[in-house]
């Protein structure tokens, strides 16, 4: 038996869902277009703060140069200044040196780049489980 005014409730549902799928697609559209810009924006922010970091690290190069230039100006007091700027050179040279050996060794104890604990982890934990799956 039909039900007195059915048949118009299923247009006006059928026509409220059409509208809330509507507004649920621009609404989704805004909102990606929205963190497109907020995207933009940070970017820029971030390649900004980059160029500054790297005009900090070329300034505070220079400077480093001009600390160990004011060391051999410093020793050259005691010494010839040839010889103190031979001095802050070789100390340079070897302390070049002790950080390669020092990289060298790190980068030997890193290699090969295979996470053998967790491997080990990982086996253990199947022989485990084929433990237990026997008995």
């Amino acid at each position: 038996m039909p039900i007195p005014g059915a048949e118009t409730e299923q247009p006006r549902v059928g026509a409220a869902a059409k509208q809330v799928a509507e507004h649920a697609s621009a609404l989704a559209k805004l909102e990606l277009e929205l963190a497109g810009l907020e995207l933009k924006q940070k970017a820029g922010t971030l390649g900004a703060g980059v160029g500054l970091g790297v005009g900090a690290a070329v300034v505070a190069l220079y400077a480093v140069g001009f600390l160990f230039a004011t060391a051999a100006i410093a020793l050259a007091i005691v010494v010839d200044a040839w010889l103190a700027a031979l001095i802050v050179t070789v100390t340079l040279f070897a302390l070049a040196a002790l950080l390669a050996l020092l990289a060298k060794s790190r980068i030997k104890k890193a290699t090969p780049p295979v996470p053998e604990q967790a491997i080990r982890e990982a086996k253990l934990t199947t022989e485990a489980l084929k433990a237990n799956g026997n008995h």
